[in-house]
């Protein structure tokens, strides 16, 4: 299992109105744990007033610079976001589990690559990343993105993309959609939608010529792009997306019908972690693993709770479970019996969980 480090605060920028950029001091001794892929995040842990928080972040910076920053936007009723912009000070300690995610494909400087992003608002942070990487480790490759925000002050990294642009202007091209503010190219007024891209693909990006595809922003967005995507001919392994969040519904009306069809049956719960097992009982379809063992006293690894990051990801041995959602699991983990027990409701006698794999 990860473990957390104290990491000392190094800077902190206000990159717009309601988003802080923060850099973090990663002593020598542990800069190993802490290398990582353009595209990764970091999970944070914090005590803010009297509760213990946790939220995970994209690096907005690229593995090459051998920098960690994260890009944080304050969001409404946001407590972590808003003890980060309103709160955190330069030289403050944050406790941070080492990188982790699977939003990025590997460097080939020999490739001559065709790449195309598509973001909104924050999710430009690991979108940053990638392309400044993949820019900078692969001569021949290019880049376009498509950005959508509601104003153009409210654009993140907009003066890192701008230099971006500039150093490799033959290479990279951006496409700004902006939802609150009138452009001269009704193109770029509102979100991307199906008559967009019908547009886009015509024009600017020809999705047959893509040689990989990155998405992060809302989940109906990153639907709709995907799918088209997908539609034109592109692979499995040739669009990637990243979700910071999942709707606050998802999967509670299928695990409402669980609990009814599974009343009065119980279930054998044992986790195994660090070589140490923990057993206790729990209801049948009534709650997921990772709330129940957590209850119980267990100190597993988790960060969104959400069904994205697959921080909390473990192996079922033995019994079987239902899967609310499972973005953070490809479909090869799935086949060999990997689940985000975040999201597994158990629907058998026993249960045997080990995260130790």
């Amino acid at each position: 299992m990860k473990s957390f480090y104290k990491l000392k605060v190094a800077d902190i920028q206000k990159v717009t109105q309601d988003c802080a950029v923060v850099s973090f001091e990663v002593p020598d001794d542990i800069q190993d744990a802490f290398t990582f892929k353009q595209g990764q995040y970091l999970t944070l842990k914090h005590d803010i007033n009297g509760e213990e928080l946790r939220r995970s972040y994209s690096l907005c910076s690229s593995p090459l610079d051998k920098e960690w920053k994260i890009g944080v936007k304050k969001i409404e009723g946001g407590r972590f976001s808003g003890f980060v912009n309103d709160v955190l000070q330069v030289g403050d300690t944050l406790e941070v589990m080492p990188p982790d995610g699977k939003f990025y494909v590997e460097i080939d400087s020999e490739q001559k690559r065709q790449y195309a992003a598509f973001a909104a608002g924050s999710g430009i942070t690991p979108i940053y990343s990638i392309i400044k990487t993949h820019l900078t480790a692969e001569p021949k490759s290019t880049f376009k993105l498509f950005f959508v925000n509601q104003t153009t002050a409210s654009i993140i990294l907009k003066e890192e993309l701008e230099a971006l642009k500039n150093q490799f202007m033959d290479r990279f091209e951006i496409f700004y959609f902006l939802t609150k503010e009138r452009r001269s190219v009704p193109l770029f007024n509102g979100r991307i939608d199906e008559e967009k891209l019908d547009i886009l693909f015509k024009t600017v990006c020809d999705p047959a010529a893509l040689d990989h595809s990155f998405i992060c922003g809302p989940e109906a967005m990153i639907h709709l792009i995907d799918d088209r995507l997908r539609k034109s001919g592109a692979g499995k392994d040739q669009v990637h997306f990243e979700l910071f969040g999942t709707s606050a519904d998802a999967g509670k009306a299928q695990q409402k019908e669980l609990a009814a069809s599974l009343k009065d049956k119980h279930c054998k719960v044992t986790i195994i972690e660090g070589g140490v097992g923990l057993d206790f009982d729990m209801e049948q379809g009534s709650n997921n693993v990772l709330d129940e063992a957590l209850a119980n006293a267990a100190d597993l690894p988790f960060a969104c709770k959400g069904g994205v990051c697959a921080t909390c990801k473990a192996k079922v041995i033995e019994g079987d479970v239902k899967m609310l959602l499972s973005y953070g699991l490809e479909e090869d983990e799935k086949e060999q019996g990997f689940i985000l027990t975040c999201q597994a409701i158990p629907t058998s006698d026993k249960l045997v969980v080990d995260f130790d794999i």
